[in-house]
């Protein structure tokens, strides 16, 4: 019993890493209507960024090696600006150029191509191997009734909960973020009734930026590795967690994201890693035939679920 409370510990751990990335795909699937493919590769710049600036500090000479937590603060500023950069390019660029032809299939097909050209830079500069990413506190853990919790992982889920939050105070009280569920609801009459929506959508952009950035830091200092697949395979696991939780609903990610979490890290006990995989999307299929909006999200996207 002891085992499988831990396991579940475990999962709920992993799981705050899950809940960040899954937010961040809800927010433009819930407010633009569109599946943003380059929100792994950001998650996995964040942390190959840190690490590679806490080891051999900024590009071109300019600094030397950087304190760990600095260095993660640089890559999660980086993760943001190549998110306002991929607004410029996917959607803004595209939208105006090509009108409503656009307003699904190319932003999705170019934000793809944003995710191969970011993971093969990453490769090319720093190999495919795993590299360790050091802090002064990854050992730290502490016991309650038998169960080992670790510290970095207890504190980093209250942090994604706070963001969560946060985010959601943000868009229920804000004039922002008021203007972003008009958008999500309707961006032309939206647009009629005096939102700008030109400088309202990189908002969008830069919270998903700064959620994959967080992502990213919570994932480098909790397991202290990086390389340059992880945001593949942590993607995989948050959009499951998106759909399962609900699709452009802030607190179903949190559900979602946990419940996978917890999935993942039984799955690992009970039958092995190998079985991670068909075992999280075999239940997630079940789950879409049974609740297809999933727990906490409505049938239509983007139709006031924020």
């Amino acid at each position: 019993m002891i085992l499988i409370l831990q396991q579940i510990v475990n999962g709920v751990m992993l799981g705050a890493v899950y809940v960040t990335v899954a937010l961040a795909f809800n927010l433009t699937i819930g407010i633009l209507n569109f599946l943003n493919f380059t929100i792994p590769p950001l998650f996995m710049v964040t942390a190959m960024f840190a690490w590679a600036v806490a080891e051999h500090g900024l590009p071109f000479g300019l600094t030397g090696p950087l304190n760990w937590a600095l260095a993660l603060g640089v890559g999660i500023v980086l993760t943001i600006l190549i998110s306002l950069v991929v607004e410029r390019l996917t959607f803004r660029y595209m939208k105006a150029r090509y009108g409503d032809a656009t307003e699904h299939a190319i932003p999705l097909v170019s934000s793809l191509g944003f995710l191969l050209i970011l993971e093969n830079l990453v490769r090319i500069a720093y190999g495919t191997e795993p590299h360790r990413f050091a802090t002064p506190f990854q050992d730290l853990n502490i016991r309650v009734g038998g169960l080992i919790v670790s510290l970095p992982q207890l504190l980093s889920l209250f942090l994604a909960l706070a963001i969560v939050f946060g985010l959601s105070r943000m868009l229920a009280t804000t004039k922002t973020g008021r203007a972003l569920r008009s958008i999500a609801e309707n961006p032309d009459a939206s647009l009629l009734m005096g939102v700008d929506v030109s400088r309202i959508v990189p908002v969008v952009f830069v919270l998903s930026g700064l959620l994959c950035g967080v992502a990213g830091a919570i994932f480098a200092v909790n397991y202290g590795q990086v390389y340059s697949g992880m945001g593949n395979e942590i993607g995989n696991k948050a959009i499951a967690g998106m759909v399962l939780g609900g699709l452009g609903s802030i607190w179903g990610a949190i559900a979602g994201g946990v419940i996978v979490g917890v999935i993942e890290a039984m799955s690992v006990h009970l039958f092995g890693g190998d079985t991670v995989q068909a075992i999280v999307w075999g239940l997630l299929l079940v789950a879409l035939i049974v609740r297809p909006q999933g727990l906490f999200g409505h049938n239509a996207i983007g139709k006031g679920k924020l």
